[in-house]
């Protein structure tokens, strides 16, 4: 791999970014492709170029069925769980998502509850989560599930995520509780809330904190592959 491309894949890699390197098997040339365009030796048709963007996006790396002697390598941000709330719920999900292979953040102000004694190897944002999602960005590859209950924290948080590219976006709380948000929404001209599940997670019957949190891993992971 040259240099150059070698730099400009670390780079994107740590920026997040979906990354696919093509080399031709023949003499090793290389092509890499991004969001925002490609650079590299190879000159590519567009059916070649339109399986390339359709296999990236599914995280699809192989040989190409447009053009066999090339070899696509999908470099695949993490995907990402940002729970908002360093509650008793949010103690059980973290370790059960990071088992599941997600980077798990925690998002809460309240020093008090956001302490590495609750949530040991776990990244804590001690900002409110309207600061915190600036620097966050939520992206494709990215979870979102507000636990607080407290709408000052949450809602700003699923505004955010709502707005965002983020595969999955729920919230904690009663039926009752989330007409209730629907229509503090409503009244703000907040849109996309069809896109939020609440409450969250899947129907397992479980009431206790640790049931919950496996019903909410369960729930993103299905979205994850029903929406791949």
């Amino acid at each position: 791999m040259k240099t150059a491309i070698l730099l400009e894949l670390a780079r994107g890699r740590a920026a997040r970014q979906r990354i696919v390197v093509v080399t031709r098997l023949r003499d090793g040339a290389q092509s890499l492709h991004l969001a925002n365009g490609r650079q590299g030796d190879l000159e590519l048709a567009e059916p070649v170029l339109a399986e390339i963007e359709e296999r990236g996006v599914h995280d699809r790396s192989g040989r190409l069925r447009t053009d066999p002697g090339l070899f696509m390598r999908c470099y695949t941000p993490a995907h990402r769980l940002l729970i908002v709330g360093a509650v008793h719920i949010a103690q059980s999900l973290s370790p059960a998502a990071r088992m599941a292979g997600f980077d798990v953040a925690i998002v809460d102000p309240r020093t008090a509850f956001a302490t590495a004694a609750r949530f040991p190897d776990t990244t804590l944002v001690q900002d409110w989560p309207d600061v915190a999602f600036e620097t966050l960005a939520p992206d494709a590859q990215t979870a979102v599930v507000a636990l607080s209950h407290d709408p000052k924290l949450d809602d700003p948080a699923l505004v955010a995520a709502l707005a965002s590219p983020a595969f999955y976006v729920g919230a904690l709380g009663s039926r009752r509780t989330h007409a209730a948000r629907l229509e503090r929404f409503a009244a703000r001209g907040i849109t996309g809330t069809e896109r939020l599940r609440a409450p969250v997670g899947l129907d397992l019957g479980g009431r206790s904190a640790g049931e919950i949190a496996i019903a909410i891993i369960a729930e993103i992971i299905q979205t994850r592959y029903r929406s791949g």
